[in-house]
């Protein structure tokens, strides 16, 4: 069951929820989508799925949907938010062990952005990365990826209208060499696969496997 917990800052408190993996070899940050918090059932049932992989997993909400605003934070609040759970995580909850980092969609962007300005992580983990806003494939957000250096994995759908395949398969490819992509044929920007029968819970669980066999490699 999930401990809810209320991490500290200087701006007032963010909320979370801390998932407890038996015998844990890693710590997982996780940060939710634009339009959904941390206990969305995507968010939970990815989270339930990984503590059986032996990682145990902090989820938490950004500024704005603690406050159940609409719309969500500019990046140097959300940037902000990251770097106060990861601080605080590391000095109370990772009790040592190795700490990774994710996100759904808007989570995982901002924390490439917190990183790039200088937060630890030992991997970015994007569930799904908002390469371009639909139809729009000419306005990409990867110009602060290139020069990170920690390994990076994709998880990405080949229907995502927010990923054109070719296009962050290109950028995967001029990122440092321990980046790579995971494709999951069929998958939108929530994994749904059309016709696969799975609920949202079962769509974000689907996700578990592949995230630990990646921290697991960074950790051999």
């Amino acid at each position: 069951m999930s401990q809810e917990i209320l991490i500290p800052g200087e701006d007032g408190h963010l909320s979370a929820s801390l998932d407890v993996a038996d015998d844990a070899f890693a710590f997982l940050i996780l940060a939710h989508g634009s339009g959904a918090g941390k206990d969305h059932d995507f968010m939970t049932g990815f989270a339930s799925a990984i503590v059986q992989h032996r990682v145990s997993v902090l989820r938490f909400n950004f500024p704005y949907m603690d406050a159940s605003k609409k719309f969500p934070d500019k990046a140097p609040i959300a940037v902000a938010a990251w770097k106060q759970v990861h601080q605080w995580a590391a000095d109370n909850l990772a009790a040592g062990l190795p700490i990774f980092t994710a996100g759904k969609s808007f989570g995982g962007r901002m924390a490439s952005l917190a990183v790039s300005e200088g937060m630890p992580a030992e991997a970015l983990i994007f569930l799904g990365y908002p390469l371009h806003a639909p139809k729009k494939e000419d306005k990409l957000r990867d110009e602060h990826l290139y020069p990170l250096t920690i390994p990076m994995l994709f998880l990405e759908g080949t229907r995502d209208p927010f990923a054109n395949p070719a296009i962050i398969n290109r950028v995967v490819s001029n990122l440092n060499a321990e980046s790579q992509i995971v494709w999951f044929e069929g998958g939108d920007h929530s994994f749904k696969v059309a016709y696969s029968g799975r609920s949202v819970t079962q769509d974000g669980a689907t996700l578990a496997e592949p995230t630990a066999t990646f921290i697991r490699s960074r950790l051999s």
